[in-house]
């Protein structure tokens, strides 16, 4: 599975057969015409979602309930890709009472991967949770320390999840994602790369969990590293 960094939350995942997903999609992608198969959002900022997606993309899962209150269930099977959710809360605003299923967290299964996004998560999940995310060999984890999760509780839920590859994202400056691998270098090896674009399969997850960073960049540019 070809993984690229694109921006923020965003990930383009691609598999060998042509399938593709992206990630907390807001509605940009870089100059190109690229469409993706499957687009996942997630609401508590406006750089997770767009209220106007591509209509040729053929399936925009939001990761919330559209129709009214409570969480959404999502289950795509695309023969070669399976894209399913499972609902966090999200917290409410000025002292406001927490959105319930406000947020998801969107699992890939793929060539026998299992690939989790965290999208803005707000709490630690529950045992239920961890349950139905089931064992993640790749997660991408907001590590900004503070809009999403505390780092201490990010780090909590990173060791429970032991995950073989873990992906930083949706950090604002190097200051944030330095602290960031100073506190996960004791459980994880740190592997930083200058490339936005990682290929991942099950006989070449590392032995040892891996904290892999990416440099982020919109597709279109002519660089041989994602769809132009």
């Amino acid at each position: 599975i070809r993984l690229t960094y694109i921006d923020h939350a965003m990930f383009l995942l691609q598999t060998p057969g042509g399938l593709s997903a992206v990630t907390d999609y807001n509605g940009y992608l870089g100059p190109t015409d690229f469409v993706p198969d499957v687009v996942t959002m997630n609401r508590a900022h406006s750089t997770h979602w767009t209220a106007s997606p591509d209509p040729a993309i053929p399936h925009v899962l939001p990761g919330w309930n559209t129709e009214g209150p409570g969480p959404v269930d999502h289950y795509v099977d695309l023969g070669e890709m399976i894209v399913r959710n499972v609902p966090t809360n999200i917290r409410g605003g000025f002292g406001t009472t927490p959105v319930l299923g406000g947020n998801s967290i969107f699992v890939f299964e793929v060539e026998g991967l299992c690939i989790g996004h965290l999208g803005h998560l707000h709490h630690v999940p529950s045992d239920a949770q961890f349950a139905a995310m089931g064992r993640l060999d790749v997660v991408m984890a907001p590590v900004d320390g503070g809009m999403t999760l505390m780092l201490p509780e990010m780090i909590e839920t990173l060791q429970r999840l032991r995950s073989s590859i873990v992906i930083p994202m949706h950090w604002f400056s190097t200051t944030s994602l330095d602290a960031y691998q100073e506190v996960m270098q004791g459980d994880f090896r740190i592997d930083v790369r200058t490339e936005r674009d990682l290929k991942v399969s099950l006989r070449a997850l590392p032995s040892d969990p891996t904290v892999v960073v990416l440099r982020p960049r919109f597709l279109g540019y002519n660089d041989g590293t994602g769809p132009e």
